[in-house]
């Protein structure tokens, strides 16, 4: 799951939404030929807003916001092809574009709750308006253009669902200033106090967690962020650790994956854990996995018994899992409007 924040598509966030707007009708412009219905804005509330709509609320809601502050951002969801023909397989086609709008008005939550402001608790405190599109095209900075492989404007190959979110710098009621760009992350509490905190990697974490629990998705651990995060940024140390555990991931049965998985992804962003224990696991257990499934558990035990001990960070990610729940058993069989 890839989800960016970015001030602009189209590069300029400090003036009128109607340029991004605009751009992001693209798909639209192809319907009739197509033989399509158009797609609509979405928000928590309505499945039915024009882009007209979406153009005049953002613009209209920017009290107090100087002539240079931006305006609105843009939320980019992404699921991978994995993701999206898990989805197409447990939904079908339509019934997979109307989970990934619910799961999008899930993010925003995430999104609201990560400011860490007082009546900033959830999507409904924030103006934003998504957009689902089914294709992306290429452009002139894409490798296979640069190589003469495709063309500029060119649909690219594969499942490319996913889904686009202008989001106001103010909240609904247009009083309160939200900037994801902020980088206060708590230390400081009377910049937080006044402007909030945002922490860009927890909520993208928070959109892959939610992911996962809200359509039973089992993730391996090569597919999470924090691994990618790893193999790009971190230490060789910390890289030899991840694949490592990706090995001894792959080694495992299915009802398994998922406790290791959340043992792993601890074990792989601390910066105590040496790997050397690690291979005398791999060297002691991977013999016996394939006869001894008392030896699975005894893996999963012995990982956990490598972190610090600490509830919680646990027991946030449990809250978090048992809100999913509540709003699954709230929205099923709801239809949209």
């Amino acid at each position: 799951m890839y989800i960016n924040i970015t001030d602009s598509e189209t590069g300029n966030n400090k003036g009128s939404s109607g340029q991004l707007v605009n751009y992001l009708e693209k798909e639209n412009r192809t319907a009739f030929e197509e033989e399509r219905e158009n797609e609509l804005w979405f928000n928590n509330l309505n499945r039915g807003v024009t882009p007209q709509e979406v153009r005049v609320k953002i613009d209209n809601n920017i009290a107090k916001l100087s002539r240079n502050d931006a305006k609105f951002f843009l939320i980019n969801i992404s699921p991978s092809e994995k993701e999206i023909t898990y989805l197409k397989e447990q939904f079908g086609e339509k019934g997979a574009e109307e989970e990934l709008k619910k799961y999008a008005s899930f993010v925003m939550d995430a999104y609201a709750r990560n400011f860490k402001r007082t009546g900033i608790e959830s999507s409904k405190d924030l103006l934003w308006y998504g957009k689902l599109e089914r294709c992306r095209y290429f452009h002139h900075i894409d490798e296979e253009v640069k190589k003469g492989i495709a063309q500029v404007g060119q649909p690219q190959e594969g499942e490319q669902m996913h889904i686009q979110i202008i989001v106001s710098r103010k909240d609904i009621t247009n009083k309160i200033k939200l900037s994801p760009m902020n980088n206060s992350r708590g230390k400081n509490e009377k910049h937080s106090a006044k402007l909030g905190q945002f922490n860009r990697v927890a909520f993208k974490e928070s959109g892959e967690l939610l992911f996962d629990q809200m359509f039973d998705y089992d993730r391996l651990l090569k597919e999470t962020m924090d691994y990618s995060l790893i193999m790009k940024n971190g230490n060789p140390h910390q890289k030899q650790t991840a694949y490592l555990l990706e090995q001894l991931e792959d080694k495992l049965p299915n009802p398994d994956k998922q406790s290791f998985l959340h043992i792993a992804k601890k074990l792989i962003k601390s910066d105590n854990i040496e790997s050397e224990p690690l291979f005398d696991m791999a060297n002691l257990f991977i013999p016996n996995f394939k006869n001894n499934t008392n030896s699975l558990s005894s893996l999963i035990e012995s990982l956990g018994g490598l972190l610090p001990q600490s509830q919680g960070e646990d027991y946030e990610e449990q809250q978090f899992a048992n809100e999913i729940k509540k709003k699954k058993r709230k929205n099923k069989g709801r239809r949209p409007t």
